[in-house]
């Protein structure tokens, strides 16, 4: 495989999405820090992202074209098989970048060690170039990564690389039927968290710090205990689940493994939705009337390893 073009994927920082809205730095400096906030702090992480981002563009420069899109476009662009895919930014954004990539191999570059953790990103500005001329050899290891799939009843779909949430949009309850392993049981809750292996450190972790949080109150300290998936797994779990006569409590939590399903029928006459990645415009809705088959996509996609 000849590759021509590396795509440099990468999203506004905090200070220029200040900008944007306050349409100079200036306005944007005086709304900070007219509310107490630390405007040094907006400027020192988009310099660190900056420097990082030429870095790698001067780099990439010596050994293939490439061009640098932004994350909204990525929804319409057409990625090839002539393509690699540099991610530079936090793990959100290679998630966001994952479901469009047509299986291109995805180098995810951490542009600042010191703000984040970088899950997804195991490259960083010093060693990235490596990987970028294993992909060129083709000689490289990849992680395979499999995405969760919402299917609903009229024909809809919606993948998601980390997660789907299954509610509504606000923060009143959303009423559904789940159906799970021979069970089924109407519910009350605050939605669903659906997690891939990828997203199992993201928002599912979050659900699992309350839990034993709360559990650590009466039964003493507990270390949050984090989930373990295969990659051909996934874990959904009922975000406070509400038992009352007509609501049960019952299917709070489990595996859906390969050829194995999770069914959900919206009880919502309004404000349904299935969104993925945390990406609430990214969403199907999902009101009385919609059954949602959520399972194992077939669709994959490559994460270059170093």
């Amino acid at each position: 495989m000849k590759f021509e073009y590396a795509i440099v994927v990468k999203n506004k920082t905090r200070l220029e999405s200040l900008i944007e809205r306050f349409n100079t730095k200036a306005q944007a400096k005086f709304y900070i820090e007219r509310l107490g906030g630390n405007f040094e702090d907006y400027e020192a992480e988009h310099e660190t992202f900056q420097d990082s981002l030429h870095s790698v563009q001067t780099q990439l420069s010596r050994l293939i074209k490439n061009k640098t899109i932004e994350r909204v476009y990525l929804p319409s662009f057409l990625f090839s098989e002539k393509h690699m895919i540099i991610v530079i930014g936090q793990d959100g954004l290679v998630a966001n970048t994952a479901k469009y990539s047509n299986n291109c191999p995805i180098i995810a570059v951490n542009p600042d060690k010191k703000r984040y953790d970088g899950v997804l990103l195991p490259f960083d500005t010093f060693n990235f170039f490596h990987g970028v001329e294993h992909v060129m050899a083709n000689r490289y290891r990849t992680k395979t990564a499999r995405f969760a799939e919402a299917k609903l009843n009229d024909g809809q779909r919606l993948l998601a690389f980390n997660d789907l949430f299954i509610g509504v949009s606000s923060h009143i309850s959303a009423r559904y039927k789940i159906s799970y392993m021979d069970q089924e049981e109407e519910q009350s809750s605050s939605g669903l968290i659906v997690s891939t292996q990828t997203g199992s450190t993201g928002w599912l972790s979050s659900v699992f710090n309350m839990a034993y949080g709360i559990t650590s109150l009466f039964e003493g300290d507990q270390s949050p205990k984090r989930p373990v998936l295969e990659e051909d797994e996934l874990l959904f779990a009922v975000r406070e689940p509400f038992q009352s006569v007509r609501t049960q409590i019952g299917i709070t939590a489990g595996f859906i493994e390969h050829q194995q399903y999770l069914t959900i029928e919206s009880l919502m006459p309004a404000n349904g939705v299935i969104f993925s990645d945390g990406i609430e415009t990214d969403f199907l809705k999902f009101n009385s009337g919609a059954i949602a088959t959520i399972g194992m996509a077939e669709k994959t996609a490559k994460l270059v390893m170093k």
